[in-house]
């Protein structure tokens, strides 16, 4: 465990780290430089924390604006203890079972969870004798997880020699498939093979094109299950916060930076909007990537991450988001549901080749009421419902198709799983692509950053030791080791292995 600061120290006389935004990743990273001796401040754009995970209040209702699913819940416990303290005395979680419920264009359903009877039973009923391949794969998905998040997920890919050294175990793993090429390998049926790679789309890639790397993630449910944070995922947020405020650092709000400042390479502050310069010793970024470098970094001091190269790169799909309350309960609906499209494959070009809103949508749908009655008033239930859509380099005029999209998604719900819903919604409201960009700071409004295909993974990625900044740092969706919550609280623990102790740094 790393050592407590010595609080009795000045404050003044410990070096400063300023951290831009607080999501997850800005977060767990001030979290991480605090116990490791460093002052903190950190700067959120917004009125609240949490980045893409921050909290809408309205009519009584709450809505986590972003993750919904814990699925490692030891990145929590290790946090929570470098403060010495228990994650458990602040947030409860409730695993979930299952774990999400897989409803079929042809209203056929299957239900994932850690449970291998259950599992076992429902393979067995599809009648294409897929139980064997399914547990040849967990195999598989269980090796690709030791590899790539145990051993790798921690570790900066500053070397492009390092990244070398694995070629042997990433053959070895498949790394060359996709996620859906890897589980066809294995399995017949098109349900099952939906069941066991769809997971890339929670961070923002195509199971058709993602590296097959993200197959770990069959497993990493498996290992830790899947969680809710009563409360909503908001309660962790808030969480963090406290621990950050308990190690004597700061948080801003309605603190946006519009550069970061330099002395020649190296960084050693930010400039807010209004003009405020804060000084630094070092600086660490939880803003997007491609917008660090190309709004905060004049374009002379950078030479890998040129305006070229970050715009030429793959970023990933955005989302439609509708937050909305019912003045009725459905008990029927789980907590976690996938409705799929018909045209799901289709679908997916549509959506991250062709760049075009299709007419239909495959959704998740979240009714966190189903465990937590908190989240909405007495006798109501709260949802959202996720739709994946093209980042803004489709020709979608959002601000008249929205709420058309909204309609027909609701018009959707209804015939499915939620009867006679549009006489129950007593509050509303979306969440675009434009939000993602104008509100969020996402490229091109991609809601998950860089696309995780092969090529934009690992050493690929943009460090999380700037390669054109010192004293630069990066956490977040777009670095090693990717987005989703695992991912994103992953990349702080990078910066342990990057930026030096406090007592150590060269002022």
């Amino acid at each position: 465990m790393v050592a407590q600061p010595d609080t009795a120290a000045p404050a003044r006389d410990r070096p400063h780290a300023v951290v831009i935004g607080s999501g997850f990743g800005g977060l767990a990273a001030a979290v991480r430089l605090g116990a490791r001796g460093y002052r903190v401040t950190v700067l959120e754009a917004l009125d609240a924390p949490g980045g893409r995970a921050y909290v809408y209040r309205q009519d009584g209702f709450r809505f986590d604006g972003g993750p919904t699913i814990i699925t490692a819940p030891f990145l929590f416990e290790e946090l929570w203890g470098l403060c010495g303290r228990r994650f458990a005395d602040d947030v409860e979680l409730r695993p979930m079972s299952p774990f999400y419920r897989i409803r079929f264009h042809d209203g056929g359903v299957f239900d994932c969870s850690d449970d291998d009877a259950a599992m076992a039973a429902q393979i067995e009923r599809l009648g294409t004798g897929d139980l064997a391949g399914y547990r040849r794969f967990m195999q598989l998905s269980e090796a690709i997880y030791e590899v790539a998040f145990e051993r790798l997920g921690a570790v900066p890919f500053d070397s492009f020699t390092g990244m070398l050294g694995l070629v042997p175990e990433l053959v070895r793993l498949k790394s060359y498939k996709t996620v859906h090429g890897l589980v066809a390998s294995y399995v017949k049926h098109p349900k099952l093979r939906f069941a066991l790679s769809f997971h890339p789309l929670f961070v923002g890639g195509n199971p058709f094109t993602t590296t097959s790397i993200y197959g770990l993630i069959a497993f990493l449910e498996r290992r830790w299950g899947v969680h809710y944070a009563m409360g909503g995922t908001g309660s962790i947020v808030g969480g963090l916060v406290n621990l950050i405020e308990g190690q004597g650092n700061l948080i801003r709000y309605g603190a946006r930076v519009s550069q970061i400042t330099l002395a020649g390479r190296r960084a050693d502050g930010v400039r807010l909007s209004d003009g405020e310069r804060i000084a630094a010793d070092v600086v660490v970024s939880n803003a997007d990537t491609a917008n660090t470098y190309r709004e905060l970094i004049p374009a002379a001091a950078r030479h890998r991450w040129t305006d070229r190269k970050t715009a030429g790169a793959r970023y990933s799909m955005s989302l439609f988001v509708w937050y909305f309350g019912t003045n009725r309960l459905y008990p029927e609906v789980l907590h976690h549901t996938i409705l799929l499209s018909e045209r799901y494959r289709e679908l997916l070009k549509d959506i991250f080749d062709r760049k075009v809103l299709a007419e239909d949508f495959s959704l998740y749908l979240h009714r966190p009421t189903a465990t937590d009655p908190s989240m909405a008033p007495p006798g109501c239930d709260a949802f959202y419902v996720l739709s994946p859509v093209p980042n803004l380099l489709a020709d979608v005029d959002w601000t008249t198709r929205a709420e058309g999209y909204r309609a027909a998604i609701e018009q959707h719900l209804e015939a499915t799983v939620l009867p006679d819903l549009r006489r129950h919604v007593v509050t509303s409201r979306v969440m675009t692509p434009l939000d993602f960009q104008d509100r969020l700071g996402s490229f091109r409004g991609a809601a998950f950053g860089l696309e995780p295909v092969l090529w934009q993974s690992a050493w690929f990625r943009p460090h999380n030791r700037s390669e054109d900044i010192d004293r630069l740092y990066l956490v977040g969706a777009s670095t090693h080791p990717g987005a989703g919550l695992p991912g994103v609280v992953s990349s702080a623990r990078v910066l342990d292995r990057v930026v030096p102790d406090a007592d150590a740094l060269d002022r």
